[in-house]
């Protein structure tokens, strides 16, 4: 294993050559503005490269001890001169050719990043709206899954009832100990946020993996849970529904949201703002 082990062309079960002996990856960071719309920072190719002069993402090929993420930001700070601060990883687009894939990192990005040309590959760098990008030149392997990719945009927001989900699970004793069980779900939700998620109930685009936010609203005995990495803890000041609404309300437009809840009136509520629903049993098969 070494740094540049992967250069070179592969070709695929359709055909094409493509460059990276291991497949490859590209950052696709995505800022939305306060009014939801979002910019994509896209990278025109030095005309002297692969598909030169056409708009794409920073991105190339994968070595062979790297995983799409680390390979596209090791890229993104290569050719835009991106170090990964301000950015998280909201999900993963694969588009497989059969012995040679590509993988899209899709980043949330906490602003306007600054960006700019960090070696010959780069031509230029810009923030550009998805209008934007459609008046572009395109590289013809993002043209081809950027209708997809482009539905895939907004992060997704988990909103978990805490209570109602430890009392599905109906585990032997857990109303005794409601911090305890309570304590143990936001531990395994956490190994989740890390691994990422395949399986997303309702119209959600097909990702090979979702890393969401998740927020977690406790009450009760269960109120002083502590957070751990990837998932946020909300102590309701009082009924822990208003407190799951208010979560629903406090998402930042541009933003998917997700409640799990079996409470029929809550999801009522909560699918009145424009959330998506599903029940414990979604979330728990993944545990």
């Amino acid at each position: 294993m070494a740094a540049k082990d992967g250069d070179g062309w592969a070709h695929c079960e359709r055909g094409h050559r493509h460059w990276g002996v291991h497949g490859a990856s590209g950052l696709l960071a995505v800022h939305h503005d306060a009014a939801g719309t979002p910019h994509v920072l896209m990278q025109e190719r030095a005309v002297w490269s692969h598909h030169g002069g056409t708009w794409g993402l920073p991105g190339g090929a994968l070595d062979s001890h790297e995983d799409p993420i680390t390979g596209a930001l090791r890229e993104a700070a290569e050719e835009a001169a991106l170090t990964g601060e301000g950015l998280r990883v909201q999900g993963v687009y694969l588009d497989d050719h059969g012995g040679w894939s590509f993988s899209t990192v899709i980043a949330e990005a906490a602003d306007l990043l600054d960006a700019a040309p960090a070696n010959s590959e780069s031509a230029d760098l810009r923030w550009l709206t998805p209008e934007q990008i459609a008046a572009k030149n395109l590289h013809p392997g993002f043209a081809e899954t950027w209708p997809a990719i482009s539905r895939a945009l907004s992060p997704l927001v988990v909103v978990l009832d805490v209570a109602n989900i430890v009392g599905a699970r109906s585990e032997h004793g857990w109303w005794r100990d409601r911090a305890g069980a309570a304590a143990k779900l936001v531990a395994e939700v956490s190994a989740l946020a890390t691994g990422g998620l395949r399986d997303i109930p309702g119209e959600i685009p097909d990702l090979d993996r979702w890393f969401p936010r998740f927020v977690m609203v406790v009450e009760g005995a269960a109120r002083d849970v502590s957070p751990l990495p990837g998932v946020s803890v909300v102590a309701a000041p009082g009924i822990g529904d208003d407190a799951i609404v208010q979560a629903v309300r406090d998402v930042p437009p541009g933003e998917r949201v997700l409640v799990v809840t079996a409470d029929r009136g809550l999801r009522e509520r909560v699918t009145a703002l424009g959330a998506m629903v599903t029940g414990p049993r979604w979330l728990l098969s993944q545990l």
